[in-house]
């Protein structure tokens, strides 16, 4: 790498430190003065002029004419709805799904509302374990599976209230059929985070599941670990749950999720 290209690199990131800190800021700061931007990050005023200078060009930064304020521009909200574009929520589950299934040993679902069902869109499987239902393109019922309960818990009232008006036929003798038992079930999820099924779709069966939230915190999918009883124990529950919420929530800072 010769000067020239060292110098060209370390203005790059320079400029990048002054987009990331614009960008930081929005919402947050009442103005974005040249002087403040150049104090926060320690430079010089001039400094902080010529690096803006590329950003301004490709309105990835604007400035207010009249007042000299800083803001993100046009350029990054294309920037951004260019990446969201580029999403799939199957790729970009896929590193988190194969993790939980060599860490736990369990079958992992990734699946997306369709009130007042899911739909399972990928499942990576234990080979050495037994085998699950399930299947990639199948629904099932959300007021008693881990995934349903798990997305449930963060949909709107008026969804809620779509599947419970849909009923609450028991599946297995552990099927929550009543309206106020299924309302408490989802308080109790939104508390900690993640959802269990336990044996209330399949006999024998246990899965817990956590939410997958978009760049509008809005929930988009749910990723599960799901296994018989004799492996995912009562006790197993407690320390998986937390793993598959962690999981999700990288999932969805991917997604653009802030919370």
């Amino acid at each position: 790498m010769t000067t020239t290209d060292r110098n060209q690199s370390a203005s790059l990131r320079r400029a990048l430190l002054v987009l990331e800190y614009v960008r930081d800021q929005a919402g947050g700061a009442p103005s974005l003065t040249l002087t403040h931007i150049a104090e926060a990050l320690d430079l010089s005023k001039s400094t902080v002029l010529r690096l803006a200078t590329p950003l301004l060009d490709t309105q990835l930064l604007a400035r207010d004419r009249e007042s000299g304020h800083f803001r993100l521009g046009p350029g990054a909200l294309a920037l951004g709805q260019a990446y969201l574009a580029s999403l799939d929520l199957r790729s970009v589950a896929s590193d988190e799904a194969y993790r939980l299934m060599r860490e736990w040993g369990g079958t992992v679902h990734l699946c997306v509302p369709d009130a007042p069902h899911v739909v399972y869109i990928d499942k990576v499987e234990n080979e050495t374990q037994v085998r699950m239902a399930s299947r990639i393109g199948s629904r099932a019922p959300m007021y008693c599976t881990a995934v349903g309960k798990a997305m449930l818990a963060w949909l709107p009232e008026d969804v809620v209230s779509l599947v419970i008006g849909a009923g609450l036929p028991p599946i297995t003798t552990r099927t929550l059929t009543g309206p106020e038992a299924l309302r408490g079930e989802l308080a109790r999820i939104r508390a900690r985070g993640y959802s269990v099924d336990d044996r209330e779709n399949e006999p024998e069966v246990r899965c817990v599941a956590a939410p997958i939230f978009d760049h509008d915190n809005a929930v988009t999918g749910a990723l599960s670990v799901s296994g018989l009883t004799s492996r995912i124990t009562a006790a197993r529950v407690r320390e998986l749950g937390p793993s598959v919420a962690a999981a999700a929530q990288r999932v969805s800072k991917v997604l653009g999720a802030t919370r």
